[in-house]
């Protein structure tokens, strides 16, 4: 893969709202706690950790002609991803990610309006022809609607480029599933690896993880990492298969930690890193994002995710 293309990030730029409560919630009733705005969505997620890593990102998304929306870009744009192709849409708002964190930092609920994305058009898509020739790989999330993500294959297909997926939601990976043949990497999470391939098991058994991410590839998938939370990650392609356990940390905040490997991930596909250690980078991102309040860590760099490796 060219390193010296860029990547295209397609997909959900959005404002994040995350609450965690002080004591145990309650029910029915206003718990205690500390409420944090930050921007997010998985694709600008995914394209400000590549920015961070000094990869030259492009990210194709939609936002509403709102305060949010001009915050979103503006962060995106200082965090160094190219926002020029983005769109400004008058007629949604910008869309917006609301979790609900347990005392412990995990994940407690969270819903999510992405309403705004479906302005992702083919149309739209049609006219930005150019990213997709130049580009070293295409990465989308599953929030694009069956219409347009139709379009990015094709586009992907015909102009020879990579394509990864991040399934986002176990409620979006369906989305994906008619089209495995055309990624040439996925990274689901459990939940998200039983909507692709009807494999159901436990994120601990790291055998059944690597059986379903073999699955994956006997889809048509090039490359299956299958993310495994405080486990690790387990990864299939038709040349190798394995497990990268979890790095030992503090979780702080679980949001954007999949993205953040996701990003590593393709970081060292990028430099032609072999897989196995292209893993042990996501996972070291993970751990590093799992660490902080931010939905991407501010100080991520090349050197210090390979530090993580060795910390």
């Amino acid at each position: 893969m060219d390193s010296d293309a860029h990547v295209l990030v397609i997909g959900a730029a959005n404002l994040d709202i995350k609450g965690r409560p002080e004591t145990p919630l309650v029910r029915g009733s206003s718990t205690p706690g500390r409420i944090q705005l930050s921007p997010g969505g998985v694709a600008r997620n995914i394209a400000e950790n590549l920015a961070r890593l000094d990869v030259d990102t492009v990210l194709l998304t939609a936002v509403g002609d709102d305060d949010a929306g001009a915050r979103v870009l503006a962060h995106a744009a200082g965090s160094g991803i190219d926002t020029s192709e983005a769109l400004v849409i008058s007629s949604q708002p910008t869309s917006v990610y609301m979790a609900l964190l347990a005392p412990d930092g995990s994940l407690d609920v969270a819903m999510d309006d992405m309403s705004c994305i479906a302005a992702l058009t083919p149309h739209y898509l049609e006219s930005k022809q150019h990213l997709f020739q130049q580009a070293a790989i295409v990465a989308i999330d599953a929030n694009l609607t069956p219409e347009t993500l139709t379009a990015v294959i094709r586009l992907c297909k015909e102009h020879q480029v990579p394509l990864c997926a991040d399934p986002t939601s176990a409620a979006l990976a369906g989305r994906l599933r008619p089209h495995l043949a055309s990624f040439s990497m996925i990274s689901p999470n459990v939940l998200e690896t039983q909507a692709l391939c009807s494999r159901s098991f436990a994120a601990n058994d790291t055998e059944a993880a690597k059986s379903a991410a073999k699955r994956l590839v006997a889809l048509g998938v090039d490359i299956a990492i299958i993310t495994l939370a405080e486990f690790g990650a387990a990864y299939a392609s038709a040349e190798t298969t394995g497990h990268v356990p979890a790095l030992q940390t503090q979780v702080v905040d679980p949001t954007g930690a999949g993205d953040a490997m996701t990003a590593a991930i393709i970081f060292g596909l990028l430099e032609g890193i072999p897989l196995d250690e292209c893993v042990r980078l996501g996972v070291a991102a993970a751990s590093l994002t799992l660490r902080t309040t931010d939905t991407v860590r501010r100080d991520l760099s090349v050197d210090l995710l390979y530090d993580a490796l060795i910390t």
